[in-house]
């Protein structure tokens, strides 16, 4: 998780996850994801090289500056 609220509803199980959380799970489960009603939500999703997992890591925090 980057930043906001991630809604994953994962089989049975509904969880929420914030920043700096991780799932890891067999993308064959069935599953949804999405923001929640607290605003927009960042991720990054990796799928494995046969598809049966997703992988969801947070990055490095990295400063911005407004120099062209």
């Amino acid at each position: 998780m980057l930043n906001g609220t991630l809604r994953l509803v994962l089989g049975e199980h509904d969880l929420l996850l914030h920043p700096g959380e991780v799932a890891d799970f067999d993308t064959r489960t069935p599953h949804w994801f999405g923001a929640t009603s607290a605003g927009p939500v960042e991720f990054l999703s990796l799928i494995g090289r046969q598809g049966q997992r997703a992988h969801v890591r947070e990055l490095p925090a990295v400063r911005r500056t407004n120099t062209p």
